[in-house]
């Protein structure tokens, strides 16, 4: 044998002993235990719709699955076959003709019928005409949720109302829920959809996921979903989702998001618009490069929140989009293509020199700014209207007005981009005082022309008296939520509820949808999380969970596109999600702090949380991940095998 030969034999040797070792020791440190992935909402449905059987049903005959994704509890789903092509008409009976809701659905020979509006608790009348035939059923319905939210008062005008229903979304307890003209729950969903609803042009509703990307409100993505809950679409976004989004003529979504990455750690300063086919980023507007983050600031200004965008709104015919400052009492807009500022309503007090040419001046009579404003929209004359939610009402500390002298409306203004003025033509309820003040959240929505909603959503009171915090920061022992429809003027509609809640839309029962048995689309994706440390080797010195690992309380979620990993820990703790995988270590750092996000000197903890710690929360996205990984959690110096492995 040539001595070439033998030194090949010796190499082949040498990495068949190399590959053994690694296989040893790999194994010595590797968790045994799959950590069992939690179904997400899409797949979960994929599994219910398995039980959607049509065959051998009739319309004397059909099958009823009452709430069929468990998410939807007022609604149900009615199948049957009939022989023919049929369009069935369905009738959900109310207590009167405005509670009383119909819809006719296309022709078909296998039908899925949804069926909306059902009362809670309640044997429901559901009448069913299909051909010659007509068929009445009867559909039982669960109480609603012991903590579900009903209104204090309805006023009404009957004769001037329709009999559509009031969408609401909470901004902390309750359900997103419609009520329908006497007050009465008729939909609502049991997963938490917070910040805007509405429908899309497909007759879909498009409302947030449930799951949060950061603390303390910023949500994955968007659901497209139907009202039974079927989701169609999941829209994942890396900056996550936050107050509002808008459908754009050519289908695509703008939406309010964030970047988590950028240097200056801000948050609420960051738009992009999804394209609605592949869900990609297809362009990002960054508000840092456009305004100075120094100006304007009310009492809510921090440098991390610098601007607080809670609203988003694209005009065509300017091609411009329109974006609600709370935290500079601005309503800025910026032509789309060349994302130049093109003006800025609102009180120009603080404002860099650069920027006066930006601002309107006021013109005729009874003229007030707005501040701290909301759901600024641009109405189809081209007016600006907005939620004015009236903190303080002025930029200087020494003039503030008291949450008990001040008051919340809905406000329309005309503006002249020629002459760079602006005049108020249209308000409602600077008259109702202080029982109409909201310091937070709240909407407006333009309905038809002189016809609109005015929504104070965060009235908030403490020891009786108006707060000028929001619920959740202020100490508020009283919500109030008010809504009014206006109508030329006059109220013909009111809802009050002992809640705060963010938004209100009013629409149809039924939308131009058609309910289809398909799998629902992720598009988008969360991207790839960063790793804070990547270094090759073993881990040979970890050890058993103890009582000091369980003292924290640690959870390890395994959920089809990312990890969550949480736990409680104080201040000053140095904590680590580890990945190991074949000799390679990933290491993701778990910040102690309530904004991880952002520069760790703006946290603030009370002596309760100094001593005993504060739960932090850390999302790896599996995004690039490939093959098998096992779980350690390093605590200070002390690394600890979980024993759980994940599979990607």
């Amino acid at each position: 044998m040539t001595k070439k030969k033998w030194i090949l034999i010796i190499i082949a040797i040498i990495f068949i002993g190399i590959i053994i070792t690694l296989l040893v020791l790999n194994n010595l440190s590797t968790a045994k235990e799959e950590l069992i992935i939690t179904k997400s909402l899409r797949s979960q449905q994929q599994e219910l719709e398995k039980g959607f059987k049509s065959k051998g049903y009739t319309l004397e005959n059909p099958n009823i699955i009452v709430d069929p994704y468990n998410n939807s509890p007022l609604t149900a789903l009615v199948i049957f076959e009939t022989e023919e092509n049929l369009s069935p008409s369905v009738t959900i009976e109310g207590e009167d003709e405005l509670t009383t809701y119909t819809h006719e659905f296309e022709q078909e020979k296998i039908h899925y019928l949804p069926i909306y509006g059902l009362y809670p608790d309640k044997e429901n009348t559901v009448i069913i005409e299909c051909g010659d035939e007509k068929q009445e059923i009867k559909i039982k319905t669960d109480p609603l949720p012991e903590d579900f939210i009903l209104p204090t008062s309805i006023e009404k005008e009957e004769s001037k109302l329709t009999n559509d229903l009031y969408f609401f979304t909470p901004s902390s307890d309750g359900y997103t829920c419609a009520y329908d003209t006497n007050g009465d729950v008729r939909w609502y969903l049991t997963n938490p959809a917070p910040w805007e609803i509405n429908r899309l042009k497909n007759g879909h509703l498009l409302v947030s996921t449930e799951r949060l990307v950061n603390s303390p409100y910023y949500l994955t993505g968007l659901y497209e979903m139907d009202m039974l809950g079927k989701i169609y679409v999941e829209y994942s976004l890396p900056g996550g989702y936050h107050h509002d989004y808008y459908e754009m003529p050519n289908g695509n979504l703008l939406v309010a998001s964030d970047d988590f990455q950028s240097e200056e750690g801000t948050v609420e300063d960051y738009i992009v618009e999804l394209d609605r086919d592949t869900g990609n980023i297809v362009k990002e507007i960054d508000l840092k490069d456009i305004l100075n983050m120094e100006d304007g600031q009310s009492e809510n200004w921090v440098e991390y929140d610098w601007f607080h965008n809670n609203s988003v709104w694209y005009d065509e015919k300017t091609n411009s989009i329109t974006l609600s400052g709370r935290h500079q009492d601005a309503v800025i807009n910026i032509d789309y293509e060349t994302e130049e500022l093109n003006w800025i309503i609102g009180d120009p007090t603080n404002w860099s020199e650069e920027y006066q040419k930006y601002f309107f001046t006021p013109v005729g009579d009874d003229f007030e700014w707005q501040w701290s404003q909301h759901a600024a929209m641009i109405t189809p004359e081209g007016y600006v209207f907005l939620f004015d939610n009236g903190n303080n009402k002025s930029k200087n500390k020494e003039e503030y007005v008291s949450a008990e002298d001040s008051y919340s409306r809905g406000v329309m203004y005309k503006i002249s981009t020629e002459d760079m003025t602006i005049e108020q033509i249209w308000e409602y309820g600077k008259e109702r005082g202080n029982e109409f003040y909201s310091p937070y959240i709240s909407d407006v929505d333009y309905l038809d022309e002189n016809h609109y909603i005015v929504h104070s959503g965060g009235i908030v009171y403490v020891d009786g008296k108006n707060s000028n915090q929001p619920a959740g920061i202020g100490g508020a022992d009283c919500l109030v939520s008010d809504t009014v429809e206006i109508l030329e003027d006059e109220v013909i509609f009111e809802i009050i509820l002992p809640t705060n809640n963010y938004r209100v839309e009013k629409m149809t029962l039924y939308g131009n949808d058609t309910f289809e048995l398909e799998n629902a689309e992720v598009k988008g994706t969360l991207g790839e999380t960063e790793v804070d440390k990547t270094s090759f080797g073993f881990i040979m010195n970890a050890k058993e969970i103890d009582n000091e690992y369980k003292s924290h309380n640690i959870t390890i979620s395994n959920e089809e596109d990312r990890l969550e990993v949480s736990g409680r820990f104080r201040r000053g703790t140095e904590v680590k999600a580890i990945l190991y995988q074949n000799g390679k270590i990933k290491e993701y750092s778990i910040p102690i702090s309530k904004r991880p996000y952002t520069a760790m000197c703006v946290d603030i903890f009370t002596e309760e949380e100094n001593e005993k710690g504060i739960v932090v929360t850390k999302y790896i996205n599996k995004e690039n991940l490939s093959g098998k990984y096992s779980l350690y959690l390093q605590i200070n110096d002390t690394i600890y095998k979980t024993d759980k492995y994940i599979k990607r």
